[in-house]
């Protein structure tokens, strides 16, 4: 990933937040058939490595499985806000007609090592931690205890679990950091106006600090 210095995010902290509160992940191979891409929802184990690790799960029919071996490197790829940037935002856009159209977004790139987890105890983990993370602002929570154990044990017996540790986490974060204050400003009001708070948020909060 191409990454200028001043969109640069590599702080460990704070591309494991990204992941945790953004875990639908695209798991990028590259096996016997070539290259492939998965979206799968990601358990993040910050203390596990050095780095963290990745756990998910990926249907049975899924071949993607079948095509990695143990210790591959793969890539997931994490998503937090994006949204098109105006230039006529821009208030020197007005008085220089020198500005153009951009895209701010954030992401997190975790490469690592695959390994294969073919087993019913770690993936009935991963799913009821999975569920009981994402269920949490439920008003009424539902559990795989929930549903009937014949049930679920045939579910669990169509999946396959994933496991990567990280060995290598890079961040981007493009909002409009190279930008002088003004015109950072208006992009922000732009984005607020447009209902777009969480990029027009992080605008603000990475924005240089007043002397």
């Amino acid at each position: 990933m191409y990454i200028p210095a001043h969109f640069a995010e590599s702080r460990p902290e704070v591309l494991h937040d990204l992941i945790r509160r953004h875990p639908l992940g695209m798991l990028v191979t590259h096996g016997a058939a070539g290259l492939d891409a998965n979206h799968i929802p990601f358990e993040l184990n910050a203390a596990s490595g050095s780095l963290g690790t990745l756990g998910g799960h990926v249907a049975r029919a899924n071949p993607v499985w079948e095509q990695l071996r143990d210790g591959d490197e793969v890539m997931v790829v994490f998503r937090a806000g994006d949204a098109y940037i105006s230039p006529n935002w821009y208030p020197s856009k007005h008085e220089q007609h020198r500005q153009v159209p951009t895209w701010n977004y954030m992401v997190a790139h975790a490469h690592g090592r695959v390994r294969i987890v073919d087993d019913e105890r770690f993936v009935r983990g991963i799913v009821g931690r999975l569920t009981k993370t994402h269920e949490a602002s439920q008003a009424a929570p539902w559990k795989m205890a929930d549903s009937q154990r014949a049930f679920i044990d045939g579910l669990l017996a169509a999946i396959v679990g994933i496991e990567i540790e990280i060995t290598r986490l890079e961040g981007k974060s493009k909002l409009s950091q190279n930008k002088e204050a003004r015109d950072l400003r208006g992009a922000i009001e732009g984005l607020e106006a447009a209902g777009r708070n969480d990029v027009a948020d992080a605008m603000q909060a990475a924005a240089p600090r007043e002397p």
